[in-house]
């Protein structure tokens, strides 16, 4: 298979290519940053690369930082998978396109209507979320209207070695390992109470290529492990497996604006269409990323 890969250089880009790879199939990327807001970029980097197939995960994906900068967000996630939709409908053939969107266009959740399956409300709380939000819906259009087979991927938290700092885990492994160097007592945290669902980016990737493979043109699906921890657990087992004790103290310029409390999501119509399942547990992925800090100190 002749894979096209948009966002190639990112943190999950990179591991999907490499797993591409792995599987025997050409991996394209066209260059290291396509700029998916220039149409005419988009357009000519597509169109002359006869891919089979298209992973569509360039964008910005911080959500902290897209309360400051929404229209960027919107402009780059929404507009940004617009231009590359509309370029695969004028290839020959034209591609599977898998469009990477976020479990965050779930947003304001109630604990009865967990664990989140994909027909649950869309209620976005940030302008990141919204930016996603609108994005699936472009995807659903070009399914409907221009008959491009568009499946969509609503992935919920995940983490691995190589993840931004900027993200909760590794922000959190780095104070820690940072505080072991420099003596300190205490770790600064943002919310300890909110729940999330984390999948290691190794089983999240092999979920995107068995969408591809066999999901369905026009559904969405989850890609989550079903279970939510809260980030408090997760900083006591970073504390743990680091050999650290130290004291926690929120810090409110790490604090969102608005914060969804939990996300946790049922992954059986992903797990029926291609026979995926998560297979690398927490703890594992926890003490990879602390690894992977400790090498790149």
């Amino acid at each position: 298979m002749r894979a096209m890969v948009t966002g190639g250089s990112g943190f999950v880009g990179s591991w999907l290519r490499a797993h591409l790879a792995e599987m025997g199939d050409e991996v394209l990327t066209p260059g290291d940053e396509l700029d998916v807001t220039d149409p005419a970029t988009v357009e000519r980097a597509l169109t002359g690369s006869r891919a089979d197939a298209v992973y569509h995960l360039a964008g910005l994906a911080h959500v902290g930082r897209s309360w400051d900068e929404p229209a960027a967000f919107f402009e780059t996630n929404a507009l940004g998978t617009l231009h590359v939709l509309d370029a695969a409908r004028r290839c020959q053939p034209i591609p599977r396109v898998l469009v990477v969107s976020s479990a965050e266009v779930y947003g304001a959740v109630q604990p009865p209507e967990l664990p989140l399956a994909e027909d649950a409300p869309l209620r976005p709380v940030s302008p990141y979320a919204v930016s996603k939000a609108a994005a699936e819906m472009v995807g659903l259009q070009a399914h409907l209207g221009w008959g491009v087979p568009v499946i969509r991927a609503r992935p919920f938290n995940h983490l691995g070695p190589g993840q931004s700092p900027t993200f909760a885990v590794p922000a959190l492994a780095g104070r820690i390992l940072e505080a072991l160097r420099t003596g300190s007592d205490v770790l600064r945290t943002g919310n300890l109470s909110a729940r999330r669902d984390f999948t290691d980016v190794r089983d999240v990737v092999r979920a995107y290529r068995l969408l591809v493979e066999r999901g369905e043109p026009g559904e969405v699906y989850n890609v989550c492990s079903g279970r939510d921890v809260s980030i408090e657990s997760v900083v006591t087992d970073l504390m743990a497996y680091s050999g650290s004790a130290l004291r926690m103290e929120v810090d409110p310029d790490l604090m969102r604006p608005v914060d969804v409390p939990v996300l946790r999501g049922d992954a059986s119509r992903l797990e029926a269409a291609t026979g995926w399942a998560p297979t690398v547990p927490l703890e594992e992925s926890l003490r990879a990323v602390l690894e992977s800090l400790r090498g790149s100190g």
